[in-house]
């Protein structure tokens, strides 16, 4: 009987050798056949995964479900690295894709009803705000030196992220664990601007050169000048400028993504203006109270310099772009601009890299025969109202979000595939397919340097130093779900004609206000938001607040400076420099 039962005990513990042995084999396939290239020597890849394969076996045949927006990082993941987990871990993922506004509805519907819809969500930084104030997201901090420390990796190294910031809440906790990154840059076709006969001819005709515009007023002469003077190269009609402006959630993204900070419309300070953010939102440094949106709260979403920035957005968009282009969406303009009859575009994300960078074949006519983009991208222009130190762009960090309402076990599981799909051992490959950086070690590996010719400067931009001008939502933003829907419907009327730039951000600031004011009785009362809600600055006369100092700025005179340019290859050289 005592030899019965020592084979019965012996067996379990062979079969979980022979079980980590098959897995460790696997490992070694994944590395040698898709992981490559990778910051980490294969040896070191190899014992990476051990600690997955070790720290997984308490979940092994667990089968969880997790959420993200449609990239190509998400579909690689989604199709691939699902399938390397689990082979690896025994623990089968359902990554699911969705649109981006359906992303942001299903973590806001599993925060009100505290039911586990996924086990973990791709969550843009954008939400840090609401995460950091609602805490119904697990505080990674706490979560991996307390409940998770068994399942966070030794060498997940967050030095290494370069969107870490972004993910952190004002009480300085990480809350979200970035997972990919693009920024907001201009993009122009090279090929064109480097044609002696129209330097020439914009030269002549507006006094400066054709080059990468510094400000609003050179892009407008450029997109004027392609759409109105040029009109045509090659037999094919040409636009200077491209855009979309259907009435639908992505409009919303396509304001607050920081288009009136780029006009002017915040104040200076990093990463976000201080006290007033590219969405007009007013928080007083040091505190974590919202006051208003309104000017006449101290706020600037209806301010001259936000006005402005509408305007410009739909004049542009009527006059410079493909028809078309006012109907399209987000997705919807990418597919347009790689028809290739645009000169420019001054709101472009370098998420689309990947596709831009595709052969001939497939449609794509921004790249020679020989693959070479035909493009640039460059730092972004800033509006009439922007002062040095301000903010001059956007910079997208989805960052993988855990809510309380998962089961501990669950969220045990997901935290792995999260780790998992960032780590060092595949982060590197993962970026040459998706093209969202989110590690340094990663953009600075010699497989990067190699590549760089043929990515039209995203490799330059993000080894400069000037990428941290560039940056998510962040922390006046008390509640991103609850003010993000009220954008797209007020822009949307602007594209239709039924209110004027004024009267639609007056009526979106009023809207955010009364928002807010609802946030803030429910603070007082039940402490919804951590006693960090929204709480509402009276109204005053707008002239109080216009003749303040910073934003909101008063109405210049002269909306329109002169325009000025600088020549793309000296930029790059002083990144370079830097």
């Amino acid at each position: 009987m005592r030899k019965y039962l020592l084979g019965a005990v012996a067996l379990p513990a062979i079969l979980a050798v022979q079980s980590a042995h098959a897995d460790e084999a696997a490992a070694q396939k994944w590395i040698d056949e898709e992981f490559q290239p990778s910051v980490l020597s294969k040896e070191e890849q190899l014992e990476e995964m051990k600690w997955f394969i070790a720290a997984a076996e308490p979940f092994s045949g667990m089968e969880i479900n997790v959420l993200s927006e449609g990239i190509p990082t998400h579909s690689y993941e989604s199709e691939v690295l699902t399938k390397a987990f689990e082979e690896i871990t025994g623990i089968k993922v359902n990554h699911q894709i969705l649109g981006e506004g359906e992303v942001v509805q299903a973590v806001q519907t599993q925060m009100q009803t505290k039911r586990n819809l996924y086990d973990a969500y791709v969550n843009d930084s954008d939400l840090i705000g609401t995460h950091s104030r609602l805490q119904l997201a697990y505080n990674l901090s706490d979560w991996m030196a307390g409940a998770g420390a068994d399942v966070t990796n030794p060498g997940l190294d967050l030095e290494d992220f370069m969107g870490i910031q972004f993910t952190t809440g004002p009480d300085g906790d990480l809350y979200q664990l970035p997972d990919q990154q693009f920024a907001n840059l201009y993009w122009f076709r090279k090929d064109w601007f480097d044609r002696e006969d129209l330097q020439a001819a914009f030269k002549e005709k507006y006094g400066y050169d054709l080059g990468v515009p510094v400000n609003w007023s050179a892009y407008e002469d450029i997109a004027q000048f392609f759409s109105e003077d040029v009109k045509e190269i090659d037999g094919t009609t040409i636009y200077g400028h491209m855009d979309y402006g259907k009435r639908a959630p992505d409009l919303g993204w396509r304001m607050t993504d920081a288009w009136l900070s780029m006009a002017g419309a915040g104040d200076k300070g990093e990463p976000n203006g201080i006290p007033v953010d590219e969405w007009g939102i007013r928080m007083e440094a040091g505190t974590c109270n919202p006051v208003g949106a309104s000017v006449t709260r101290g706020g600037a979403t209806n301010g001259p310099a936000a006005v402005y920035a509408i305007r410009k957005w739909d004049e542009w968009l009527r006059n410079y772009a493909p028809p078309g282009a006012a109907s399209y969406d987000f997705y919807q303009s990418l597919p347009a601009l790689s028809q290739g009859n645009v000169a420019q575009q001054i709101f472009w994300y370098t998420a689309f890299t990947a596709d831009m960078v595709k052969p001939k074949s497939e449609g794509n006519n921004t790249v020679d025969d020989d693959g070479n983009p035909l493009w640039r991208m460059a730092p972004s222009p800033h509006g009439p109202y922007w002062e040095e130190g301000q903010k001059v762009g956007y910079q997208d960090v989805g960052s993988w979000t855990i809510l309380k309402s998962t089961p501990e076990d669950r969220a045990k599981a997901a935290w792995l595939y999260a780790q998992f799909v960032v780590s060092k051992t595949v982060d590197t490959k993962k970026s040459h397919v998706g093209l969202t950086f989110i590690r340094d070690s990663t953009v600075n590996h010699e497989s990067f340097s190699e590549r760089a010719p043929k990515l039209g400067g995203l490799v330059e931009f993000y080894r400069s130093p000037d990428r941290v001008a560039w940056s998510p939502t962040g922390i006046n933003v008390p509640d991103y779900p609850k003010l993000a829907q009220l954008w797209w419907q007020q822009i949307g009327d602007v594209n239709s004609g039924a209110f004027t730039p004024q009267e639609a951000m007056d009526r979106l600031a009023s809207e955010m206000d009364q928002v807010m004011a609802r946030m803030q009785a429910a603070d007082e009362q039940a402490n919804v938001y951590g006693g960090c809600g929204p709480r509402l600055n009276e109204e005053q006369d707008a002239e109080y607040w216009l003749s303040q100092p910073g934003a909101p700025k008063p109405k210049l005179e002269n909306e329109k400076p002169q325009g000025e340019t600088v020549n793309y290859d000296e930029l790059v050289a002083r990144w370079a420099a830097q």
